[in-house]
């Protein structure tokens, strides 16, 4: 629990070190116990923190060993037979899709997770918004949009234990909610959309005390705000959005943040700006901020050392 509720202030590569160290010490207990109850438990457990190390894994950058460990969270999900595990990591490997190119499967994906029983509020918003994204990548404007306004309006009352009760990582605020749905609005050419519902995500993030902000919603929201304004031709606006963003440690850029970041770069290199001072600048600083990233530094041999 511990581990999930500081995911979004721990560096991903320290997480997945200290994952892997619990899930050896999960691993160790399992094997001193025959209790029913007590293997029920350690399962669950481990199947969390293998959903972790995938989460970790995919903000690194390391899709395949993303993909693997979620399906191998899955597997413990399944044994344990506990449903909602099993969504999480559905929605995990639907991210993966949508990330690696695939959006027809990561919808499949999404939908797949909400078949499963059991869910909470927050678990359904949380799938609905991947499903959201994915249908604007496609550019199916009108399922993307009849999946966000979902994700907004759903307000049941149920809970789970693992979206809710254990939450952090594995809950879904409402800041990263208004940040998901943000980049869903700018897939589909909302640009006004898409700033209100990234400044909704800042405007609550900053109502969090310091040490407690995510740097992935914080440096996703404001490249957002940064790519719906150049999206008008407001340079001048799109550089003041920027300004919370180079603040964000090497560590902690995960990949969500470095796809907007290079979104925005590409953009920037269109015919129009070139010549230009502001949009060069802003160009070579985006750069930069992406190239010093040590996440993407590390996600390739280093994380396979820690998984073998």
């Amino acid at each position: 629990m511990t581990l999930a509720r500081k995911y979004a202030f721990v560096a991903p590569m320290d997480v997945f070190r200290r994952g892997q160290t619990l899930q050896t010490k999960l691993q160790d207990q399992r094997d001193r116990t025959q209790v029913p109850a007590q293997q029920q438990r350690l399962l669950e457990l481990s199947g969390q923190t293998m959903a972790l190390l995938a989460t970790s894994a995919f903000n690194l950058g390391a899709f395949d060993s993303a993909r693997r460990l979620a399906r191998a969270a899955d597997l413990y999900g399944e044994t344990a037979r506990v449903d909602v595990l099993r969504a999480y990591c559905d929605g995990i490997l639907a991210y993966v899709a949508y990330f690696t190119g695939m959006p027809r499967d990561a919808v499949t994906k999404a939908r797949r997770a909400q078949t499963y029983g059991g869910l909470g509020d927050v678990a359904r918003r949380r799938l609905l918004a991947v499903e959201a994204r994915a249908h604007g990548f496609l550019g199916d404007v009108e399922s993307a949009q009849h999946a966000l306004r979902l994700s907004e309006e759903i307000e049941n009352g149920a809970r789970d234990g693992l979206h809710d009760d254990v939450g952090g990582e594995f809950g879904f605020a409402p800041e990263r909610l208004a940040m998901s749905n943000s980049s869903t609005t700018l897939l589909v050419h909302d640009s006004a959309q898409a700033e209100q519902s990234a400044r909704r995500a800042l405007d609550l993030i900053e109502q969090r005390p310091s040490d407690a902000r995510s740097a992935h919603v914080l440096g996703s929201a404001a490249a957002d705000v940064a790519m719906a304004r150049l999206l008008d031709n407001d340079v001048d606006g799109a550089a003041e959005a920027l300004g919370s963003l180079w603040g964000i440690p090497a560590d902690q850029r995960a990949t969500g943040v470095l796809v907007r970041t290079g979104q925005i770069q590409r953009f920037l290199t269109r015919p129009s700006f070139r010549g230009a001072a502001l949009p060069g600048e802003l160009r070579d600083r985006v750069e930069n901020f992406t190239r010093t990233a040590t996440t993407r530094q590390l996600a390739g041999s280093a994380l396979l050392q820690l998984e073998a």
